[in-house]
């Protein structure tokens, strides 16, 4: 009697397996995965995955449980739903370890985290239509923040990396300790990332060298690097503009690590240090730039406690038609906007420097922000950022610059890595602008919370300079005042 019920519960879950196999759904669990946090599952979600590529494409589905895992192997036509209260975990590297880095002759032109996929939780190579998506979360926790070529063998950095695939979308998830980058994607062609949830130890997202990008309603918490950042490495071994991108509707942060899911969103990663800049989080275009950024527009998003907004290309590529709009920013590390043409080089054959140009942030408000630098745009000497604008700009900043500040004189640092902090104190409160070919400012409000010695505005070897509508506070009062109108041919060195 025993054996009969036994044969009939074989017949029966069969039945019901290639009955969910047959909508297209593969559960994992059906495939050997235990999902009870000890086991490891690799193999199972691994069988799973080709299994559904086996039936032409489908869905394979993480119920409730923990599956701890190592590499994952990604596949076209084939999506991963993560249901509420399932959790993919890397496991122990002894154990459930991560697939070795692959070979790249082109790893000294960028770091070892942009220059191999294979070494992450999930990773996919050449696909097509291709998701990850449910409200589950994908947790890291064996990923490396920092891993490299001497790194013990299983060692993963990304829990997600894509490379040279289309038709990519990732949405609702939540994932927590992601490595050295949660989401890397690049060269990826049409890529929707939308409404997912980042508590990291380092990078939120890296798209590199991605066109035709949609990343909106999402929270990125990254208190020791970059949230949501634009590169275009030449890890392909090209130089290709990350190009045709929209971000919308996003919050990034530098709370402690793990503290945005769990609510208290703690603040003791402070300023100070060897580079004295406070936590990270912030949007950023760079700093790998080899093939430059194109056509790229930024709204309705929120810093906090944070670095601001970076837009730097240093290694070569063309940086053109920004559009940056209606961002508000509270408790600021650095520059609230930070603009630099630089010559790092990074890209073989040593190129001279992109061109940084048609640049537009508009409705811009901002409170907190730290005393080193006010809005921070720089080129280099013979090689000037042209044309940007400006305008409904409101920033209120702690204060307390010195007159000895105010006489500083900032190096120009044309090969250094680009950070605000390279340039140290600024002799500016508010505005630092060098080597720009067409500047306009309109509707700009500028405070101060403690004394400040230091002016307003600083332009230097600017060519055509429009400013209109500049309320500042005066240094030394609490006073605000109109500034005069400036129309230049060029500033010299003029200081408002």
């Amino acid at each position: 009697m025993r054996r009969t019920h036994w044969i009939a519960g074989l017949v029966i879950a069969g039945l019901i397996t290639a009955h969910a196999q047959q909508q297209g759904r593969f559960d994992v669990r059906s495939f050997g995965a235990a999902g009870d946090g000890k086991a490891i599952d690799t193999d199972a979600i691994n069988k799973a995955i080709e299994a559904a590529v086996g039936a032409g494409g489908g869905t394979v589905v993480f119920h409730h449980g923990t599956y701890l895992a190592g590499s994952i192997h990604l596949k076209s036509h084939v999506a991963l739903f993560i249901d509420q209260g399932a959790t993919i975990e890397a496991g122990p590297i002894d154990k459930a370890p991560c697939d070795a880095p692959e070979p790249n002759q082109w790893d000294k032109f960028q770091d070892f985290g942009h220059s191999h996929w294979h070494n992450s939780l999930m990773w996919g190579e050449n696909l097509d239509d291709v998701a990850i998506y449910g409200t589950g979360t994908i947790h890291g926790s064996t990923l490396n923040r920092s891993a490299n070529a001497n790194s013990p063998a299983g060692t993963g950095n990304k829990a997600i990396a894509l490379k040279n695939s289309r038709n990519v979308t990732i949405r609702d998830i939540t994932i927590s300790h992601g490595g050295h980058f949660a989401i890397l994607a690049t060269g990826v062609d049409n890529l929707t990332v939308d409404n997912v949830k980042i508590d990291t130890n380092r990078d939120g997202i890296d798209v590199d060298a991605c066109r035709n990008v949609r990343i909106s309603n999402m929270t990125v918490n990254s208190p020791f690097d970059d949230g949501i950042c634009l590169k275009s490495s030449y890890g392909l071994g090209v130089a290709r503009a990350t190009e045709n991108v929209t971000i919308t509707n996003c919050q990034v942060s530098g709370f402690d690590e793990g503290t945005y899911l769990d609510g208290t969103f703690t603040r003791t990663v402070k300023y100070g240090g060897a580079r004295d800049t406070g936590p990270t989080g912030r949007i950023k275009f760079g700093t790998e730039s080899s093939g430059g950024f194109k056509n790229v527009t930024i709204t309705n998003s929120v810093f906090t406690y944070c670095r601001g907004l970076a837009i730097e290309t240093v290694d070569g590529g063309d940086t053109e038609d920004i559009t940056i709009d209606n961002i508000t920013m509270r408790d600021i590390a650095n520059a609230p906007i930070f603009i630099r043409r630089g010559n790092r080089a990074r890209t073989p054959g040593e190129p001279p420097p992109g061109t940084l140009r048609r640049v537009n942030i508009s409705n811009i408000v901002a409170s907190g922000v730290r005393d080193q630098q006010g809005i921070l745009i720089s080129g280099i000497p013979n090689y000037p950022i042209e044309d940007v604008r400006l305008s409904n700009i409101r920033i209120h900043y702690t204060g307390g610059g010195t007159s000895a500040d105010a006489a500083l004189e900032p190096e120009e640092k044309e090969k250094d890595y680009p950070e605000p902090n390279m340039f140290g104190r600024l002799p500016t409160y508010a505005l630092f602008a060098r080597h720009l070919l067409g500047f306009d400012v309109r509707e700009a409000d500028f405070s101060f919370d403690k004394s400040e010695a230091r002016p307003a505005v600083q332009l230097r070897d600017v060519v055509r300079v429009d400013m209109e509508n500049i309320r500042a506070q005066k240094p030394g009062t609490d006073t605000h005042e109109l500034l005069k109108p400036v129309h230049l041919a060029k500033a010299v060195k003029e200081t408002f």
